[in-house]
């Protein structure tokens, strides 16, 4: 079984995206699916280095990050992609051009991405050095019809993870089988 498709994790700056991609990629592995993972911090310092975060730009951005991640799907290559994408007309292009394509929302309560702030964001916001976080200056669309939710303020990586190839699993997207690693 040839697994090609794309997820989307989306969700608030902080809501653990990142950790749920980790914890998932280790579990594809498991089962001999070697994803790509298009990172939106990794991709935005490749081709928005001086990032202005315009409307325009953001555009472009995610666009970008649709076409490599239909390009690789093309190609028999599954691929996650760990990105806010904030509004909603930037993760549509991908169900629009990706046939096997799911959008997995990691639910999580703006308090709560607040008090993790992983990277700082939320602290630059408030004190006045970031002026684009999606939750505070910008606004955060959640999918109207995720194929997943994952309230991430109560589950861990780990089972995410397990939802999230439970679902890949159940969809045909991917084999039940674990192969034996080392």
């Amino acid at each position: 079984m040839k697994a090609a498709f794309a997820l989307w994790l989306t969700g608030l700056p902080g809501s653990g995206k990142s950790s749920i991609t980790a914890a998932l990629v280790a579990g594809l592995r498991q089962r001999g699916v070697d994803p790509v993972v298009l990172e939106s911090d990794v991709f935005r310092a490749y081709f928005t280095p001086q990032a202005t975060h315009s409307e325009e730009e953001r555009v472009r951005f995610y666009q970008g990050m649709v076409e490599v991640a239909a390009k690789f799907v093309e190609r028999g290559l599954p691929v996650v992609i760990d990105a806010t994408g904030n509004r909603r007309a930037y993760r549509e292009p991908a169900r629009d051009r990706i046939p096997k394509f799911a959008e997995v929302f990691v639910d999580c309560p703006l308090e709560v991405c607040m008090r993790r702030d992983p990277k700082g964001i939320y602290r630059k916001a408030l004190e006045g050095l970031a002026t684009t976080v999606p939750g505070l200056q910008a606004e955060y669309e959640p999918p109207l019809a995720p194929e997943l939710r994952i309230p991430s303020d109560h589950e861990d990586p780990d089972e995410a993870a397990r939802q999230i190839i439970d679902f890949l699993v159940g969809n045909g997207w991917i084999s039940p089988r674990r192969i034996r690693v080392g």
